[in-house]
């Protein structure tokens, strides 16, 4: 599992460029043809990661309800986010993933729900396949933002 921990890491990373490199109205910006904008894949990202993982597995997630609320599958952007949000989001980015590892180390995740994606209708059995199918949906996300910042 270390090599999923690190392509993790590294998928963080990359997302934290568009923080470190783009304003706050760049960030926010929802260019036509778009339904968000990169602060919200990012937000989507941890928020995603937390529901695989953490409520799959019926523990506590690392996050506030009103993350999910706003982050979650099926949501958009609603109004822009603020510097405290992103400030938020960016120190979340990291944290969540470094307690994750943590917590798989030290054996924490014992129970999982079976999941099926909308994705390929790919099959969750256990954490493992869900920190590994993180990456890839990750992968997506960056993707997109990669296209978005083409035209913020």
């Amino acid at each position: 599992m270390e090599t999923t921990f690190r392509i993790n890491q590294t998928s963080r990373n990359f997302s934290e460029s568009f923080l470190k490199n783009l304003s706050l109205d760049q960030l926010n910006k929802i260019p036509d043809n778009f339904k968000n904008n990169i602060i919200w894949n990012i937000g989507h990202i941890i928020v995603t990661q937390q529901l695989l993982v953490y409520k799959l597995s019926g523990l506590p997630m690392k996050i506030s309800d009103e993350l999910i609320a706003k982050y979650q599958k099926g949501t958009k952007p609603e109004k822009p986010a603020s510097q405290e949000e992103v400030d938020e989001i960016r120190s979340l980015l990291f944290s969540t993933i470094e307690k994750t590892k943590e917590d798989y180390e030290n054996g924490v995740f014992k129970n999982f729900m079976q999941y099926t994606t909308q994705t390929g209708n790919f099959d969750i059995h256990n954490v493992e396949d869900a920190l590994e199918f993180n990456n890839y949906h990750e992968a997506l996300h960056v993707g997109v933002m990669l296209q978005l910042k083409k035209f913020v």
